[in-house]
């Protein structure tokens, strides 16, 4: 009982945090009567969402969604292979890592626009800035994963001669899994906010074109219902990646992770 109770309260005390500040919100834009054009209340936002129509939110949404979930999944396939690289060679390690920071240091905001240039206004800019953002933590997430792998296994394969691949297969990948899940977890969420940079510099539709389209106009609240779109699909893909790792790989959970 008391363990239910406890998961009773971690599910549902961030959602009675989030609707306790609702009428904070809303009493404060009232009692000092905030233009909407600075910050709109909560009920003003909920206007502007009704006055959109439901087909075109779904379809703002669809554009947002498919540049995150392919520029996450071309990020993916390339980085978790690369960190299998750069485990089994530590020149390559030393030759790549530098140049991985680099692309992480450099703003993406800054060089989206050359992109649209040398790109052009088709997807693949907007896939490439999606990419950018969610490389690194990829990368680092799964090599540092397998770097972790028990030194004494290693060992233990290479007197039994057993072949790199399957070493790689079969011990350090497993041991990488909850460093794995722990960057596609980050990665997820900054695939949204890079289709959003992206829609900012060029797009037609978009979550973040809407916003961007709104606050232009002068149509804040709308803005607003935009960021609340944008918040609650990052959080889906976030609690989609926990219910794929509880579903497939629970065995990679801590003790308390699982009673979460």
């Amino acid at each position: 009982m008391k363990r239910y109770f406890s998961n009773l309260s971690q599910n549902w005390l961030p959602l009675v945090a989030i609707l306790a500040i609702i009428p904070i919100w809303e009493a404060i834009c009232n009692l000092f009567s905030v233009p909407t054009f600075i910050l709109p209340a909560p009920s003003d936002i909920a206007v502007a969402f009704t006055q959109v129509s439901m087909e075109r939110w779904l379809d703002n949404l669809w554009a947002t969604l498919r540049i995150a979930l392919m520029g996450f999944a071309i990020s993916f396939l390339i980085s978790i292979p690369l960190a299998i690289m750069m485990v089994n060679s530590k020149f390559l390690t030393k030759a790549l890592f530098p140049i991985l920071v680099i692309i992480q240091s450099t703003p993406v905001v800054a060089i989206a626009p050359l992109l649209i240039v040398i790109l052009g206004t088709g997807d693949a800019p907007r896939l490439t800035i999606t990419c950018l953002i969610t490389f690194f933590p990829l990368v680092v997430s799964a090599t540092t994963g397998m770097l972790a792998t028990p030194p004494e296994l290693i060992e233990l394969s290479r007197s039994l001669s057993v072949k790199n691949s399957k070493t790689i297969w079969q011990i350090r990948l497993p041991y990488a899994i909850p460093h794995i899940f722990s960057g596609v977890k980050v990665a997820i969420t900054l695939a949204v906010i890079g289709s959003v940079i992206a829609e900012f510099v060029a797009a037609e539709k978009g979550l973040g074109y809407l916003v961007q389209f709104s606050t232009s106009y002068f149509k804040i609240p709308q803005a607003f219902a935009a960021l609340v779109f944008l918040s609650l699909v990052s959080m889906l893909l976030f609690k989609a990646v926990s219910w794929v790792q509880k579903g497939y790989f629970s065995w990679s959970l801590t003790e308390e992770e699982k009673q979460r």
